[in-house]
């Protein structure tokens, strides 16, 4: 067709939408292009003959594909055809970037979408598909509004995508060179294809992320906490089991930054109403790093944690974990036991994964079968099948505990012992000949009986199954290059349960101004303060006429057992930790 006659045409075609919607409503797409003499009747026909032979292609393509009409042409037609106004140009230049903050632009890049104006009640989009209704459901639910609907072209929204999304990027350059990280140096891999795949545009919030990344791990952060607030985003490290404030966005950066994150979680973008947890794979300065991320909504936006671990570190063994000679002595005979159950208890983050994983190192050998379900898999180790629990699917730690059982296992670790059916399971398990290990959530070791009664674990079973119970926290090291001695007043004296005598020197050590071993901290890195309680024939027949921890607690004393508080004050006194850092970390054993 001559260009003058598709002018002609095209004039033709807006003609034709003047005529009346109430008439027009219940015509084809076809009888639309013929009437506005875009496409003859024998080009229909044909057309409509190659539809019943692919019968997945709609007629509106094949006509574009025979290069009967071109995609613009197609468009108007589909607008008019669904009254829906189309339009040439996009004002980019007038639309408010706030529009897109919720959305990130991998979405509307993939979708030919482009939101351009905000009423009280609706959000306008522009879309390049407008049969195609999915993404505008996501983006209602994004957006928490209505949607009207317009159409225009593909090359159009692209052009009014990356006008409207310069203004993030410009957002995102500037907090990332607050970071103050070399990205070249840190050598970020994420192995998603939205990576490779990203434009220009995506850029900046995509190094953003990474520069997050790449500042935690140098950091030696075991999480990164991003909460939103009224105004601001603040980006908050742990490290060495202490909160510290790394950065505050602008909250226009908040959703574009979240969603980058969902993305290379694997969580749905579009879904803002409820918690969503996942995992991420990345690869920093030649480190394997396993993230595992958490998104909680708050009234301010989402709140996200991610959960640091290199894995390329790999597990600890038993001689560095730093246990009293006295403790390592007893704790190894329990884990060389051929039946029964070994206990670690704590909070979270205490170290408990930690010392099963070093513990399972010490009696790893060949003529051993061990397995192990766990939630998440922390770490690899040689010889020992792991198993990932996955509730989702019904693989639980009560079930995945069923089917080792059948796989013959001298050696069984559950991550957690957390209902009551695994607690069952374990104590069986331990009954018929296996050395099981698993952990707890208590605060100390005597609370540990207490919690398996509370599983309806009988008193007989405990006192036949249970070995022993080590509890464990983690004190925060003082730094060696800064640290500073301290001469203790007598109440410091009394609180350590020695005289000066039997200090380095006279003397113990603080926290130093900080300095750039330690990152300006004054401590660097952590070690562990551990309390055990072995369960002999005395504390059986105790457990047997009790239920009460405190009872328990206080015969475990009498019989020598040292305490968190007394190994954390240990470490005091050796000149690996302050004062203030063990007495925060543990609390005092005085039972009434």
């Amino acid at each position: 067709m001559a260009e003058e006659e598709r002018v002609k045409s095209n004039d033709e075609l807006a003609q034709v939408q003047q005529v009346s919607v109430r008439k027009i409503q219940k015509r084809n797409l076809g009888d639309i292009l013929v009437d506005a003499k875009l496409v003859s009747n024998a080009q229909l026909q044909s057309a409509l003959q190659e539809q019943k032979v692919k019968s997945s292609q709609k007629l509106g393509e094949i006509l574009v594909e025979q290069a009967v009409i071109n995609q613009e042409e197609l468009l108007k037609a589909l607008a008019f055809q669904l009254d829906l106004q189309y339009y040439d140009r996009l004002p980019f230049n007038d639309i408010d970037p706030r529009l897109v903050d919720q959305i990130p632009i991998s979405f509307c890049k993939d979708n030919k979408v482009v939101p351009i104006a905000r009423d009280d009640f609706n959000v306008t989009v522009a879309v390049s598909d407008p049969l195609n209704i999915y993404p505008l459901d996501d983006l209602r639910l994004i957006l928490s509004t209505n949607i009207v609907m317009v159409v225009s072209s593909e090359s159009v929204i692209n052009q009014t995508i990356n006008r409207v999304y310069e203004r993030a990027g410009d957002s995102s350059n500037k907090a990332l060179q607050e970071l103050n990280v070399d990205m070249e140096d840190a050598g970020v891999e994420v192995p998603t294809k939205d990576l490779l795949e990203a434009g220009d545009d995506e850029k900046p919030i995509i190094r953003l992320v990474n520069g997050l990344l790449a500042k935690a791990v140098k950091d030696k952060a075991s999480d990164i906490h991003i909460e939103p607030y009224e105004t601001e985003v603040i980006v908050r490290f742990r490290v060495d089991g202490s909160l510290k404030e790394e950065m505050r966005l602008q909250k226009v950066l908040h959703n574009n930054l979240s969603s980058r994150i969902k993305i290379i979680g694997s969580l749905n973008i579009a879904e803002k109403r409820v918690p969503q947890d996942g995992r991420i794979s990345i690869r920093v300065a030649g480190k394997e790093i396993d993230v595992r991320l958490s998104v909680l909504p708050t009234s301010q936006g989402e709140r996200i944690v991610m959960r640091l671990l290199d894995k390329s570190a790999g597990a600890k063994r038993l001689d560095e974990m730093g246990i009293d000679a006295e403790i390592a002595e007893k704790w190894d005979m329990l884990v060389n036991q051929k039946h029964g159950i070994v206990l670690v208890t704590g909070p979270t983050g205490s170290g408990k994964s930690t010392l099963l994983y070093a513990s399972l190192m010490a009696v790893s050998t060949p003529d051993i079968n061990i397995l192990t379900i766990e939630d998440p898999v922390e770490y690899r180790l040689a010889g020992v099948s792991q198993i990932q629990a996955n509730p989702k699917v019904g693989l639980t730690f009560a079930e995945g505990l069923r089917s080792i059982l059948r796989q013959d296992p001298d050696v069984i670790m559950i991550g957690e012992i957390r209902d009551k059916e695994t607690a069952q399971i374990a104590v069986q398990s331990s009954m018929t000949g296996h050395l099981v290990f698993s952990t707890l959530h208590t605060n100390d070791t005597a609370t540990a009986v207490t919690r398996l009664m509370d599983f309806e674990i009988e008193p007989f079973q405990i006192s036949s199954a249970v070995l022993g119970v080590m509890a464990t926290r983690l004190v925060r090291r003082l730094c060696i290059s800064c640290k500073e001695p301290h001469e203790p007043s007598q109440k410091e004296l009394e609180i350590l349960g020695v005289t000066k005598d039997k200090l380095i020197s006279g003397k113990i050590f603080r926290e130093g101004p900080g300095c750039e071993i330690c990152s300006q901290r004054g401590y660097a890195g952590r070690l562990g303060v551990h309390e055990l309680l072995v369960l002999d024939d005395d504390m059986k027949d105790i457990i047997l006429k009790t239920q009460d921890g405190q009872t328990i607690k206080r015969a475990a004393l009498e019989k020598g057992m040292k305490t968190l508080r007394d190994s954390a004050m240990k470490k005091v006194i050796q000149g690996h930790t302050s004062l203030e850092e063990a007495i925060q970390k543990t609390q005092t054993d005085h039972i009434e």
